[in-house]
């Protein structure tokens, strides 16, 4: 029997398939703890966001797993345009015990729109393409009023206050690592 609590059972199953991710070539060579804790940055940005969360470009997992790890009270979907990332997604999510509130969607995220996979809550996005295409990609998806949470890179501001104000975006207070986005 392991003396594990259902909590430290998670996170290390999530170091593992975190670990494969990375073994696969999904991720960066980051120590996985750094991952994670990058990974947070966008739980703790979502604090206030209830409901349906959308991972643009979910790739190896970083942070729609650890999201849905921390995050069980929000319905995840886990979008990726590469069938072999979403078949390993989809295998993670079985194995983390997350598939009640997670699912994976291989599509490219214009055929996902079109499909109807819009309205959500919040887009989040890591490393999904340049700044202006991540923003009116994931102002497509969310509803009025939601929010867009994007990994910011360590020097710089990259958001024109011009694209931000033809998307209708405020900037709104978020972490170092993340920047926060509400749509008006």
């Amino acid at each position: 029997m392991s003396d594990l609590t259902p909590e430290s059972e998670a996170e290390e199953v999530l170091h593992e398939a975190l670990g494969r991710s990375q073994r696969l070539g999904f991720l960066g060579d980051r120590p996985i703890v750094e991952v994670i804790e990058h990974a947070r940055s966008f739980v703790s940005a979502l604090s206030d966001v209830t409901g349906s969360v959308v991972d643009l470009g979910a790739g190896g997992g970083v942070p729609g797993l650890v999201i849905a790890v921390d995050r069980p009270d929000l319905s995840l979907t886990l979008l990726d345009r590469r069938t072999k990332r979403t078949d390993f997604l989809a295998q993670m999510v079985r194995r983390l015990g997350l598939h009640d509130h997670v699912s994976v969607i291989a599509a490219d995220v214009d055929d996902a729109i079109r499909n109807g996979n819009v309205g959500f809550d919040a887009a989040i996005a890591r490393g999904f393409g340049p700044p202006d295409v991540t923003l009116r990609t994931a102002v497509r998806c969310v509803r009025e009023g939601g929010v867009i949470v994007i990994s910011e890179p360590p020097s710089g501001d990259r958001w024109d206050p011009r694209l931000l104000e033809e998307l209708s975006l405020d900037r709104t207070p978020s972490n170092d690592q993340v920047v926060r986005f509400q749509r008006r």
